[in-house]
């Protein structure tokens, strides 16, 4: 695999610009091609042989593509599906995102944090292992919170509205009561609405509230594991960008240009056609 080949990075639907902005700034000379599977989103509520089916078959597109490595930009499709994507593409360096669990434990001094994810991800036997051992090790508990629609109004693009300033108060609101100084964004879709997430801890506790967003470290540890097998690009130039969507052309052209300002080149692929088919 020549280090000159792309990476993908791969989300339900715009939530993993969060992770590939951390990406581009951490790795500006590596080509991406981001996709979003925004035609089937979110993947919150879906049942988990679902995701892992539609996890592989994106992953064999953008292989086709001839990605040199994959990013699971996605919380939930990393806890359902990581383990099938490694066991089927066992040569291919695999980086998934999880709930930034050990960072909230070194920041905590109430040793109460709350999890914001999605209904899938916190129901997970990923995240229940993940949450049991940190929590034994640390003495740390963790309140899970299920932001029922909370993707789903992100993807519309409604970052500021009120109907999605409600969701995030019902939702955050509660964990800062039971005392959370610490709140993990465990959905990558959820750093673009941390305005809304400041000002209802701002109104709801005296005392500062860290909020982990852990697209920095999965950028970090990609660099690593480029490192590690020799695949770092070697060209001075920035890297390209190409983007994929399953859902509308033009709504992912205007998240890059809001989220990133970006305007990469973005091909529309049909959601219900067989993704590995469809170019």
């Amino acid at each position: 695999m020549p280090s000159s080949a792309p990476i993908g990075v791969f989300d339900s639907g715009i939530g993993g610009l969060s992770v590939l902005r951390h990406i581009r700034a951490q790795l500006p000379h590596e080509s991406l091609l981001y996709f979003a599977d925004s035609g089937f989103a979110p993947y919150g509520d879906k049942p988990e042989p679902v995701i892992v089916e539609r996890t592989l078959a994106i992953a064999d597109f953008l292989l086709q593509q001839g990605v040199k490595a994959l990013v699971v930009a996605c919380n939930t499709a990393t806890a359902a599906a990581i383990k099938a994507l490694r066991a089927h593409y066992p040569a291919l360096a695999v980086v998934g995102v999880e709930p930034g669990l050990k960072p909230a434990v070194a920041l905590t001094r109430s040793k109460i944090v709350g999890v914001l994810a999605t209904d899938n991800t916190l129901k997970s036997a990923k995240f229940a292992q993940l949450r049991a051992q940190i929590s034994a090790d640390s003495g740390v508990r963790f309140l899970p919170q299920a932001c029922i629609g909370l993707v789903d109004q992100i993807e519309k693009g409604e970052l500021h509205s009120a109907d999605t300033a409600l969701l995030v108060q019902r939702y955050v609101a509660p964990l800062i009561a039971q005392g959370a100084d610490t709140l993990v964004l465990g959905c990558t879709h959820y750093p673009f609405v941390q305005g809304l997430i400041d000002a209802v801890v701002s109104r709801s506790s005296e005392q500062p509230v860290s909020v982990i967003d852990t697209g920095q470290s999965v950028a970090r540890h990609l660099a690593r594991l480029l490192a590690e097998h020799g695949l770092l690009s070697a060209t001075a130039t920035e890297g390209s960008l190409q983007a994929f969507t399953t859902g509308s052309h033009g709504a992912l052209a205007h998240a890059f240009t809001q989220l990133l300002q970006l305007r990469p080149p973005v091909m529309q692929i049909a959601a219900e056609t067989p993704i590995a088919a469809a170019v």
